[in-house]
This record gives structure tokens, C-alpha cells and sequence, in this order.
């Protein structure tokens, strides 16, 4: 990185070191589980923890987010990523809650990974910020999350 003169790389932010080390303790917790069913299981319900321990606008941000992602698209299964609620398919993060207080933000967010099959030309959104999840918010949640996978 070529130095401007007045900023200097100073590594990652303590909320990014956290993030990474929640990153590592999922998928170590995810490698001792035995079968697959106990794996989704376990998954799902270290999800719904997590969301248990949200900020309160943000855990009722959430659960609503999880109650319409599993709704809408049941293939979808609920893991961590990052410490945050994440929903895949065949293994593949298609998309994922990240709450306000998890970077100082000022709105949580729903974002989309990679296999999100939300293209729409040469240019699309992937990330949502979320400051209330109304019924509204809702019906587009749940046509971007089939849209995702379609």
C-alpha cells in the first residue's frame, strides 16, 4: 500500500478481530458435530441464540428477518458467519443479518453473498440497510431471498 503522506494502515478494527475470531470458533463448533442432521440442527439453534443475545431493536430485527428467510425459501439453512446469522444453500452462504451494534453502524443490514442470484445488468445491490422490519420490508425480504436462489 503506497503511503499518502497522512494515513497509515492500522490493521484491523477491534470489531473486524472480534468478527474474525466468532468466524473461527463457528467453524471449529461446526467440524466436531456428527451427522448431518445434528449439524443443521445445532446450526439452527445457535442461530436463534445468537439473535437472543441482539440489542433489543436489533434482535426484533432479526428474528423477524429469520421467521421470513426460513419462510420463504425452507431449503435455506440457518448457520453463523462471522457471529452473525447467515442462511445457506448446499453449503453456500446465499445471504445474512448483520446487526446494527456489530460495527457501530447506525442500521443493521441484510446482505447477499456471491451465489445471490440477484443480477439485474451490469450493476446490483447486494446489501440492505434495515432500520425497522415492517410488513412492507417483509414482502421484499422474502421476494429478494427467492429471487436469491431461483
Amino acid at each position: 500500500m503506497a503511503a499518502s503522506g497522512s494515513s497509515t494502515y492500522e490493521g484491523f478494527t477491534a470489531e473486524e478481530r472480534a468478527a474474525m475470531k466468532e468466524h473461527a470458533q463457528d467453524q471449529k463448533k461446526a467440524a466436531r458435530r456428527s451427522s448431518r442432521e445434528d449439524k443443521a440442527a445445532e446450526a439452527a439453534r445457535d442461530v436463534l441464540a445468537k439473535i437472543a443475545e441482539l440489542d433489543a431493536s436489533d434482535r426484533i430485527m432479526a428474528e423477524r428477518v429469520h421467521a421470513v428467510v426460513t419462510a420463504a425459501v425452507p431449503a435455506l439453512a440457518p448457520k453463523l458467519w462471522y457471529g452473525m446469522p447467515a442462511y445457506a444453500l448446499d453449503g453456500k452462504n446465499v445471504c445474512f443479518f448483520q446487526s446494527a451494534a456489530k460495527f457501530k453502524a447506525r442500521y443493521a443490514t441484510l446482505g447477499f453473498n456471491d451465489p445471490a442470484k440477484l443480477d439485474d445488468g451490469p450493476m446490483w445491490a447486494t446489501a440492505f440497510a434495515l432500520t425497522e422490519v415492517t410488513p412492507e420490508v417483509e414482502e421484499r425480504i422474502a421476494a429478494l431471498v427467492k429471487q436469491a436462489v431461483s
